[in-house]
């Protein structure tokens, strides 16, 4: 089992180091259909790596809610003892409050593998089984923005 160690130590925290730190960070957290929001974090994880994805970029998707559903602070991401590519793309997959779609789209395609790891969470938002238990009007809704934001970052529906 590999030790824990603080952030910014010097050596990097492994895979199984960050998805610890996600899924407890997360653990009190549900999706908008009731369901633990680690299955999502996992899901996202597997789809980047069903994608080609590293682990730096796998590492990414276990992060990539954190610092924007406040769970984890900017502060420590910045002394996380992560590879710089990992935190520049928790950065870039980070909205910020009133941000338009566009500059969320253009900050993605400029930070390289964020938009591989938006897509793997674009697939997972928009997997029609998750979509189906949500009232019509949300699902109608988030299925439009989903659909909107895989085409702002030119992913097909099933990329």
């Amino acid at each position: 089992m590999p030790q824990e160690r603080p952030p910014g130590t010097g050596a990097e925290m492994s895979l199984g180091e960050v998805e610890a730190v996600a899924r407890a960070a997360h653990a009190a957290q549900t999706d908008k259909a009731g369901r633990p929001y680690t299955e999502h974090l996992s899901a996202v994880a597997e789809g980047v790596r069903a994608r080609g994805g590293d682990e730096e970029l796998v590492a990414a998707a276990w992060l990539h809610d954190a610092v924007e559903d406040g769970v984890l602070s900017e502060e420590w991401l910045e002394t996380a003892a992560l590879p710089q590519r990992t935190k520049d793309v928790v950065r870039a997959m980070t909205k910020r409050p009133d941000e338009e779609p566009e500059a969320y789209a253009s900050r993605i395609l400029a930070t390289p593998g964020a938009r591989l790891v938006k897509a793997a969470d674009l697939a997972h938002n928009a997997d029609p089984v998750r979509l189906a238990v949500l009232d019509e009007h949300t699902a109608r809704r988030l299925t439009q923005k989903y659909a909107a934001m895989r085409h702002r970052l030119g992913l097909a529906p099933g990329d």
